[in-house]
């Protein structure tokens, strides 16, 4: 394949950006009704030159979020007209100004009404998320390109209510499974109500992607890297994809096991949607308990990951930081080949189950404020290069989102950088709170032998990290 094909393919791409607003929240001024339909950051600014410079293309795609708790604030009932009428106008905007709207929406936040009551624990949230889709699909339909049911699958079920690593750190191991299926199931009822409302724009939902490499040649450390993506990928995928719960080696289904399916769930589940978004979150290296004294470092900031560690090892697997590869100036490894590794990873799990794919960007990967503009461009180059050999291999990649590097900062920095990203030296490791639940004994009742093998591993965990193997995926 020639370079100019190779470029051709990606001008071809729906190129966007997308930002962390909420089109429903009330102006930072008392009696403003400006829109402004200009990204937010002039790190989005930059992205949208560097994209120009590389690939000649502008990107007029732009993804921002409903705001579910300022449109439904006070119950099923208690839609908030005024912040109904400021989608309406955002919306109209950016059409008016060649833009093609799209809308997520779900990130993060629920109302307060539905989180008191439970959250994504209860069922009763996926039959009012879905309420709320088809109300949102009767009024905006005619107007939104392309509609995420959640920006994150992962953050408010797995992170949330399994691991507890946002706040307020509700992290409850095994138990908070259901949220896992409430999520989905939110996602696949809200599907069928968008289409039912009949708007035109494509349906999907996204789900982060993480560039994950064994951390040594040893197979043990390839069988972990299996149990990683079996917890990051096929937890959600195979019941997107699959039309069921992810089963174990041993036989075994967490999620079905926790006794929340109900039948019929699995088929609105796994219906079709029109696309699957991958956020980009970045890579990290893998590890067999057994092999973690080689790879982790005995440093004391590492501490928090030791904690977390001690979890992980019941699951079959360890992380450990990305090493001896260049990093941006805020700490994360450049790897220009791990997105589109990632990516065919994903395709050797599902084949031509996978729908159409776009890639939801964090930014972080191109944007190093501190560097200059060519530095940015000859990563964006490259990791855009060895995208589109993957998708010349048949992976139907369609459209690349920029996501603000400034939205959701704070999880950024205090959280991707420390499980598993590298962090510079002049710069001290953050330390997030770690949920006691997550060391608690018993959380996902492990056997004894894996309990006594987290522990060894991290107590003599000692000398240099090893090496990094980044093994290219086929």
């Amino acid at each position: 394949m020639s370079a100019s094909e190779a470029w051709n393919r990606m001008r071809g791409l729906d190129w966007g950006i997308a930002t962390a607003d909420n089109l429903g929240a009330p102006p930072l001024t008392p009696g403003e009704r400006t829109v402004s339909v200009q990204p937010v950051s002039g790190h989005a600014r930059k992205w949208a030159q560097d994209l120009q410079k590389v690939v000649g293309v502008t990107p007029v795609a732009h993804r921002a979020i409903a705001g579910w708790p300022y449109l439904q604030p006070d119950g099923p009932g208690g839609w908030d007209r005024a912040a109904l009428d400021r989608c309406d106008r955002a919306l109209d905007a950016r059409l008016a100004a060649g833009l093609r709207p799209s809308l997520t929406l779900l990130h993060m936040d629920l109302p307060a009404w539905l989180d008191d009551a439970g959250g994504w624990l209860d069922r009763e949230t996926a039959l009012r998320f879905a309420d709320f889709a088809a109300e949102l699909g009767r009024r905006f339909g005619d107007r939104v390109d392309r509609w995420i049911t959640c920006t994150d699958l992962a953050a408010p079920a797995l992170a949330d209510r399994v691991a507890g690593i946002r706040p307020p750190s509700r992290g409850i191991g095994a138990a908070g499974l259901p949220a896992v299926h409430h999520v989905l199931l939110a996602h696949g009822l809200a599907v069928r109500a968008l289409r039912d409302a009949g708007v035109y724009g494509k349906v999907g939902s996204a789900l982060p992607l993480i560039g994950s490499y064994a951390a040594t040649g040893d197979p043990w450390d390839r069988i972990a890297l299996e149990s990683f993506e079996s917890w990051t990928l096929r937890l959600f995928l195979d019941p997107l994809l699959l039309g069921e719960h992810m089963v174990q080696d041993d036989g075994t289904s967490p999620v079905e096991a926790s006794g929340c399916v109900r039948p019929g769930d699995m088929e609105i589940i796994g219906g079709p949607q029109d696309f699957l978004g991958f956020t980009w979150a970045g890579s990290c290296r893998i590890a067999a308990p057994e092999n973690l004294a080689r790879v982790l470092p005995a440093m004391g900031c590492f501490e928090a990951l030791n904690d977390v560690n001690r979890l992980l090892v019941r699951l079959g697997f360890t992380v450990v930081p990305v090493d001896e590869v260049p990093t941006t100036s805020n700490g994360w490894p450049i790897i220009p080949e791990a997105l589109a590794d990632a990516v065919a990873a994903a395709r050797d799990l599902y084949g031509d189950l996978l729908p159409p794919l776009y890639i939801t960007d964090s930014g972080i990967g191109e944007l190093d404020t501190a560097g200059p503009p060519e530095r940015r461009r000859a990563l964006l180059a490259a990791r855009l290069a060895w995208l589109s050999d993957v998708m010349a291999e048949g992976v139907d990649v369609r459209g690349y989102e920029y996501w603000s590097v400034m939205d959701n900062l704070e999880w950024q920095l205090r959280y991707y950088r420390l499980y598993g990203i590298a962090v510079p030296d002049r710069e001290p490791v953050p330390q997030p709170p770690i949920p006691c639940d997550w060391i608690r004994a018993g959380t996902f009742d492990p056997p004894e032998s894996a309990t006594t093998a987290a522990t060894n591993a991290v107590a003599a965990a000692t000398g240099k990290p090893g090496a990094v193997r980044l093994l290219r995926r086929g």
